[in-house]
């Protein structure tokens, strides 16, 4: 079974650093378009980032800010989040797809999330 596990989520004072994890089992990531993405109470997943073997996206709000990352051997992919604001608190998702980057409705796989509080 293709499962992604998130991890690394967790309160936060502004300006502080996060560093989450996709850990993913049946399948290898090397192989997959993997994107984060950012759920807010009442709205749908918003993409954050993703990476491809052609390059990685960042969303504007968070350009500069934060990183993506994998580590092949380990199949996992990390976000790397420094000087976090208020605005960035949500639930934050993993998700694959085989080829390409896609918003929330086009990726295929997800993991159940992992939550980001940062406090003002």
């Amino acid at each position: 079974q293709l499962q992604l596990v998130e991890s690394g989520g967790g309160l936060v004072q502004l300006g502080g650093s996060l560093r989450l994890s996709c850990a993913a089992s049946g399948f290898s990531l090397a192989n997959y378009a993997i994107g984060w993405f950012r759920q807010v109470p009442g709205g749908v997943p918003v993409q954050i980032s993703c990476g491809t073997n052609a390059g990685t996206s960042y969303e504007r709000s968070v350009e500069g800010r934060f990183a993506i990352s994998r580590d092949n051997a380990k199949n996992t992919v990390f976000l790397q989040m420094n000087s976090l604001k208020p605005e960035d608190t949500g639930t934050y998702y993993c998700a694959a797809h085989p080829r390409w980057c896609s918003t929330w409705n086009g990726m295929d796989y997800w993991g159940k999330g992992t939550p980001v509080t940062v406090s003002r």
